[in-house]
């Protein structure tokens, strides 16, 4: 490596510093500077990786500048595509990232790890994650589990190339490694719809269980759940995350291939509630309709190419059985078409779970709260835990 390598290097991490810094609000916890230097982020990306919305590729080789720009920023790098097969002529989607270094500093700072705890990390990825806990807690006390055989492979390179050897594990992170429990931190690098009870099970009474969350309605926020003695778990979601979903929970559903047949008569109503006010710009409204309504999902369908119809809001349940449409006309927003199929009112139980809301007084997610019991019943709640999140209210078709 040249000098002017070096020096860059140097500058594009003290960049980084400052920007985490300033999005936390606060310096890093001196065990945490000291992490960020020994274990720089970009020895864990891979030499292509992909950026922004459109995936636009950066190839190490082609654009030194730019992939070191990117390793540095503030930001989340897509480091896999389509589970690390080629997409050939289809579309890209990511599939696995290295998380903003911010976020990442920020779930470090939650889970309030201490010397010589025993740390479980699902989702290796890079395993830049899986360093920066080795250098705090000790490599002996870091297991680190990841899905995908030939990303553990490499994070496990990139680790011992670092000089840090934790135990990588090739598996599924929702089982957990039980030869390693019990744990006095589990933390996620994945977003959960349920906490695996795995996860519970292998976590010493009075550990500490944090990971992203997401409904079908709303990927965001992240759960802190603090394990009981008797097994259960509780504790509080916080705002400002947004992850991949675990592989092993995620759907796939598409509204035209899995979900709405030609054959679907569908009843037609209307609605004075704006689409728009339960699946647009506000997360707090988004994040409550998903605890609602638990099982449903949307998507949005700009210009679908009917008549009288600018713009249409798709609603559908996971098991695909019970669809609605929301549509606008392009010119007053008073009044919506809504039409709705299946044995399910889809559209009635998301204006019940916003009105909810509404009269709750408008809570953020930092006010919302979840149990994870030892059978797996997952209890949200409002403020406090004997102030359960009402059950869904599903009215018949």
């Amino acid at each position: 490596m040249t000098d002017r390598e070096v020096v860059a290097e140097q500058t594009a991490m003290r960049g980084l510093l400052g920007a985490v810094t300033a999005d936390l609000g606060e310096p890093l916890a001196p065990a945490w500077e000291e992490a960020f230097w020994a274990v720089p982020r970009h020895r864990f990306l891979p030499d292509r990786v992909w950026l922004g919305a459109a995936l636009d590729v950066c190839d190490r080789h082609t654009d030194p500048g730019g992939w070191l720009g990117a390793a540095y920023a503030d930001g989340s790098v897509v480091t896999q595509v389509n589970d690390g097969r080629d997409p050939g002529e289809g579309d890209p989607w990511p599939s696995s990232s290295a998380s903003a270094p911010s976020i990442v500093f920020r779930m470090l700072g939650m889970l309030d790890v201490r010397t010589g705890h025993r740390v479980l990390e699902v989702g290796t990825g890079t395993g830049w994650n899986a360093g920066l806990l080795a250098h705090r807690v000790g490599a002996g006390n870091v297991t680190t589990i990841e899905v995908d055989p030939a990303l553990a492979a490499q994070a496990a390179l990139n680790l011992k190339n670092t000089g840090l050897e934790p135990r990588v594990i090739d598996g599924d992170g929702a089982a957990g490694h039980p030869a390693s429990a019990p744990y006095d931190r589990i933390i996620a690098t994945c977003s959960v719809r349920e906490v695996p009870r795995a996860w519970l099970e292998q976590t010493r009474p009075g550990g500490v269980i944090l990971t992203p969350w997401e409904t079908p309605w709303a990927c965001y926020g992240l759960v802190r759940l603090v394990v009981e003695p008797e097994g259960p778990a509780s504790g509080r979601f916080h705002p400002h995350s947004a992850f991949m979903l675990m592989r092993n929970q995620r759907t796939d559903l598409r509204i035209f291939r899995d979900v709405v047949r030609d054959e679907h008569v569908p009843d037609e109503s209307s609605t004075g509630l704006s689409p728009w006010a339960v699946a647009g710009d506000d997360w707090a409204a988004r994040f409550a309709v998903g605890l609602r309504t638990r099982d449903v999902w949307h998507a949005w369908h700009d210009d679908p190419g009917v008549d009288g119809v600018a713009a249409r809001l798709w609603l559908a349940t996971t098991d695909a059985t019970s669809w609605a449409a929301v549509d606008w006309d392009g010119r007053t927003r008073e009044r919506f078409t809504v039409w709705e199929h299946g044995p399910r009112r889809l559209w009635s139980e998301v204006e019940t779970a916003y009105a909810w809301w509404r009269e709750a007084g408008r809570p953020g997610p930092e006010r919302f709260g979840l149990t994870v019991a030892t059978d797996g019943t997952h209890t949200p709640w409002l403020d406090r835990p004997d102030h359960p999140v009402p059950a869904p209210v599903r009215p018949e078709a």
